[in-house]
């Protein structure tokens, strides 16, 4: 077995991937760039060496410098976790050539799998099943244009080399596919270095199943059986289960066959995932191979009671795989939510900014690698960030995987939705809401289950904004004023003074305070009073008798009317998180004494919803658009975003143009509505 590995990435894989080296005995080795010189990864890891600046082209793309830290440090071999330089042929190759192990695949099974295209010619010689489509080298405009209109639309556009949800653009209609061609060769190039995409139909209400394989050096493969990944917005994943709801012993048995041939074909070894795209009847084809470990592979851990990261490792030190195909059962049922810093109800905008709270719901890490058949632990976490950690710009803003384990699907939905009440983030917009509404939502909770469920159910999940519970705006007034009572008590040079506190005490009259709260709703205006037979508290022409019943710390509980609550609350300068009963609410104290003399000055100018670059500009100067059309085209967080108009009016001027990089904020064009 190795002494000492590389880790070649960075987030909760290389945190993950350091965990069970260090229960095996191994020394690792953490590389980083700029950005990331304070990451948990880096803390985490026996090592660390910086690779250079933030961008990945510059640090984490850098085959080369790797591989000289890695022989600089004495490392036996390199783990390339995902993403990253995991898929990449070359730079396996590279790790051969210096005389060190590459934790994955061959570079020929690599490219053998690693274009879409090639992939899918393989597999049709090999009989397996495919959706209908074009595969071929020849990327003349005309000749696409032709091949969609021959599969019939709708047709779905595909990066050949892409991965991640990366390039894929959905097709209507023969007018659209100009534009959805250049776009998705655009992103195509930016994310993998080369446009060539493919065409083939898109199946409707389709599921996407995926199967674990697993080959050795010593002729043996294995499938893990497979994960339901048919949750997804944009094409990535945002749910992922196992084992697949509905799924007959049949149909797996045929489906894993099916992903087996394929590794052996390219003379696979390591952990690979074969995916498939299912029909509602049963029927399933052949999509793709990804040469590497994947992000949702902790739900088949769950359910195999296995550690997949130590098969890596043992399989590249040589050994055999630890268990054969007999060996391997079902047990129970895992679901695992990706937790994000991006904001659902605004197209699922990444966010950026500092976790300056991170609480996480409790949870028992899963002994992996232990006594199979052995219950896991029914909550899991799987993280590379810290409370008070940064979410860059520069990479995926991944927050966390949450991962669940039940004895069946029911108690598994159970544990999902408790925990993802329990999570509490402060500092940036998460998609933690969103992940319980669609978790209790009936379409996931009946495993009513395609790839467009949310887009099927979006009136569900993307529900208007609502005013905040009387309940919460009391929550948040109980601690403002709480603070303000220890602030003043700690002042006073005579606690018993009446004068000398903020208790509310007056000599011949009530105390009453107005407090103005505002969230993205309304403006709550409530009036709070004291006397000789305690709180009370007022607004919309209601009054509540109030009462604080405990206070500890963070943790708040109230008596508000005969009803009793309790949330967490955290202040962040002027505004309160108020988490109660599995809902987040935030909201905005108008302290009289600040921000006097602040106005809006952005005026008609578009402005960046994050920093980026313009990767397409749409309109010019002196040009007259109609509302929602597309002006402005960014790339940012590995995404396109495009900025549209927001009323009918008449660009005035063009602020920048294609390749200038933009900060947060910075306006782009400024617009005079009609």
């Amino acid at each position: 077995m190795f002494k000492k590995i590389l880790i070649a990435n960075r987030g909760e894989i290389a945190c993950r991937v350091a965990a069970t080296a260090r229960r095996m005995g191994i020394r690792t080795v953490a590389v980083y760039s700029e950005a990331d010189a304070n990451a948990k990864h880096v803390a985490v890891c026996d090592e660390a060496v910086l690779l250079g600046p933030a961008p990945a082209k510059e640090s984490y793309l850098c085959g080369d410098k790797i591989i000289a830290v890695a022989i600089a440090t004495g490392a036996e071999a390199i783990h390339p976790g995902y993403g990253f330089l995991s898929e990449n042929a070359e730079f396996a190759e590279a790790c051969e050539h210096a005389g060190l192990v590459f934790i994955g695949p061959p570079a020929s099974s690599m490219r053998a799998m690693g274009s879409k295209s090639a992939a899918k010619q393989l597999m049709e010689k090999a009989s397996v099943p495919l959706v209908p489509g074009y595969h071929g080298d020849n990327q003349d405009f005309d000749l696409l244009q032709k091949e969609a209109d021959r599969i019939g639309y709708p047709v779905l556009l595909k990066a050949s080399a892409g991965g991640g949800g990366k390039g894929m653009r959905v097709v209507e209609k023969a007018e659209d596919f100009k534009a959805a061609l250049e776009s998705c060769k655009r992103e195509a190039i930016s994310s993998f270095g080369d446009d060539k995409v493919l065409a083939e139909k898109y199946l409707t209400r389709p599921r996407h199943i995926e199967i674990q394989v697993f080959a050795d050096t010593h002729g043996n493969c294995v499938y893990l059986f497979e994960r339901d990944c048919s949750v997804q917005r944009r094409h990535q994943k945002v749910l992922e289960e196992a084992p697949a709801p509905g799924m007959t012993a049949e149909r797996r048995a045929a489906m894993g066959e099916a992903a087996v041939a394929a590794a052996k074909a390219v003379g696979y070894v390591g952990a690979g995932t074969v995916e498939f795209i299912a029909n509602q009847d049963g029927s399933f084809y052949f999509m793709e191979m990804n040469t590497r470990l994947q992000v949702e592979h902790p739900v088949t851990e769950m359910i195999t009671g296995t550690d997949l990261v130590e098969w890596q490792l043992r399989v590249a030190a040589g050994q055999p795989l630890p268990l054969k195909q007999d060996e391997l059962t079902i047990h129970g049922h895992a679901i695992e939510a990706r937790v994000y810093a991006e904001n659902p109800e605004k197209g699922f905008l990444p966010s950026i900014g500092t976790l300056r709270h991170m609480g996480t719901p409790a949870a028992v890490n899963f002994e992996l690698g232990g006594t199979r058949g052995v219950e896991p632990a029914g909550v899991r976490i799987d993280s590379g960030v810290r409370q008070g950690d940064a979410i860059s710009p520069f990479y995926d803003p991944m927050i966390a995987k949450l991962i669940v384990w039940g004895a069946d699907r029911t108690q598994a939905l159970a544990r999902m939705a408790q925990a993802l009440a329990e999570f509490q983030i402060v500092g940036l917009a998460t998609n933690i809401a969103f992940l319980k509404r669609l978790v209790e939502g009936d379409a996931f909770a009946t495993a009513d289950l395609d790839t467009g469920l949310i887009e099927r159910n979006a009136a569900s999940l993307f529900p208007q904004s609502k005013a905040a519970p009387v309940g919460a705006l009391a929550l948040a007034a109980v601690t403002l004023i709480e603070e303000e009572k220890a602030t003043s008590a700690g002042v006073s040079a005579n606690p018993a003074d009446p004068w000398g506190n903020a208790r509310g005490w007056r000599l011949n009259s009530v105390y009453q305070r107005q407090l103005a709260f505002s969230d993205e709703h309304t403006t709550y205006n409530i009036t709070v009073t004291y006397d000789h037979q305690g709180w009370h508290l007022s607004i919309g022409g209601f009054e509540f008798p109030l009462s604080v019943s405990a206070r500890d710390g963070r943790d708040v509980s109230i008596k508000l009317g005969e009803t009793s609550m309790h949330a967490t609350v955290l202040r962040d300068g002027d505004s309160f998180h108020v988490f109660t009963g599995g809902r987040h609410f935030t909201l905005a104290w108008a302290d009289p004494m600040a921000h006097v003399g602040e106005s809006d000055t952005a005026g008609g100018r578009l402005t960046a919803p994050m920093p980026g670059k313009v990767v397409a500009v749409i309109a010019s100067k002196g040009q007259e658009v109609k509302k929602g059309a597309p002006l402005v085209i960014m790339e940012a967080m590995k995404m396109e975003h495009t900025i549209s108009a927001p009323n009918d009016g008449v660009v005035e001027d063009v602020l920048y143009q294609v390749g200038d990089q933009v900060a947060d904020g910075a306006p782009l064009l400024a617009f005079k509505a009609a």
